[in-house]
């Protein structure tokens, strides 16, 4: 198994035809994805960023590249259960960021922000471990 990089991820899921790099680098990156393989952790919420930053996807877009990548049967994903609680949080109205983060923090008694949005999606929709907002 070897793990996969950002760009590698980006080039399978996004057709940019306006790059012509681009496009000679996706059938690599289809051949990688095609064998089993890493996610991290980080590799994750630079995937999304450069989805939503530079590609300027719609969130919907966004979450159902998270979810096909999750539903990848010889794809593992670094913490894959905080991963589908962090997606199904961000499509709840989280920032997948901030979901992550969240779901990732499942040991602490608390997830402290100063972040009064966040901290107010994140008490709508029950999550674990609770937001405190900081004052």
């Amino acid at each position: 198994m070897r793990a996969l990089d950002t760009n590698v991820l980006v080039r399978f899921f996004v057709d940019d035809a306006d790059d012509a790099q681009a496009a000679k680098q996706r059938p690599a990156a289809i051949a990688a994805l095609s064998e089993r393989s890493l996610v991290s952790i980080t590799v994750l919420l630079e995937l999304e960023w450069v989805m939503r930053g530079f590609y300027e996807l719609p969130k919907r877009d966004i979450y159902r590249v998270l979810r096909a990548l999750a539903s990848i049967e010889h794809v593992t994903l670094e913490d894959r259960d905080a991963v589908l609680g962090a997606i199904d949080a961000f499509d709840k109205g989280l920032d997948f960021a901030d979901a992550l983060h969240l779901a990732r923090s499942s040991r602490a008694s608390g997830f402290a922000t100063f972040d009064q949005g966040l901290a107010k999606r994140a008490r709508g929709l029950a999550l674990a471990p609770p937001v405190e907002l900081l004052v």
